[in-house]
């Protein structure tokens, strides 16, 4: 057995720690849950304090609405962005982001059926026959249930990695249920703006994936 030189010990010895990449470190987790929880903070706060306008209840249920459309939008973005900016690390944090995707949108439904409709089970469901877009709404959060139940490590090892690939493939076809009930939502008062946007942004990841899949 050799020891060091004493030169080679003492620059050993002194060499600075290799430091730990910040999207790694334990507590970058931390700071996005407080960011995803942010926005409900804000729009509760707001409710409380009385400053959501003239119609509380529909800011309250659009406000959460929106919000499930954004980290959905955002969680789709992970991968594009992982490759494009060649930072690896960004995939641990997809979970939490569809995990909160489907809160606000779980938000949203509640808030609807409760501020709109009184939680009257009977009116719900005869609201959402007769209004397609909330049909649309309701479609969309029904298909986020099976992903939300399915996104633990245990239910990776249940299904097998290849039916729970397929399974989760279903987020591509949620975006575009959601975002029809968005266009639907503004098209009453002929507002297609940011509904625009949100699919702008959208045809960007989804034709991003299918370039992949044709070139791979």
């Amino acid at each position: 057995m050799t020891t060091p030189a004493p030169a080679a010990a003492s620059r050993a010895a002194f060499a600075p720690k290799a430091r730990r990449h910040p999207l790694l470190h334990p507590a970058a987790k931390v700071v996005l849950f407080v960011l995803c929880l942010s926005p409900l903070a804000w729009l509760v706060w707001r409710a409380f304090a009385n400053t959501l306008g003239a119609n509380p209840a529909e800011a309250l249920i659009r406000g959460l609405g929106e919000w499930a459309l954004r980290l959905l939008w955002i969680t789709l973005a992970v991968t594009p962005l992982r490759q494009w900016t060649g930072q690896p690390a960004l995939a641990r944090f997809r979970r939490m982001l569809g995990l909160f995707a489907f809160f606000y949108a779980s938000l949203h439904l509640l808030a609807y059926g409760w501020l709109d409709m009184g939680l009257d089970l009977a009116d719900i469901a005869r609201d959402i026959v007769k209004r397609p877009f909330i049909l649309m709404g309701f479609a969309a959060w029904l298909m986020l249930v099976p992903l939300a139940a399915t996104s633990f490590n245990r239910a990776i090892k249940a299904l097998g990695a290849k039916r729970w690939q397929l399974l989760h493939r279903l987020v591509y076809l949620i975006a575009i249920v959601g975002l029809m009930h968005f266009i639907w939502m503004r098209a009453g008062k002929n507002n297609f703006a940011e509904p625009a946007i949100y699919g702008a942004i959208l045809l960007v990841l989804l034709g991003w994936r299918i370039w992949k899949r044709a070139k791979g």
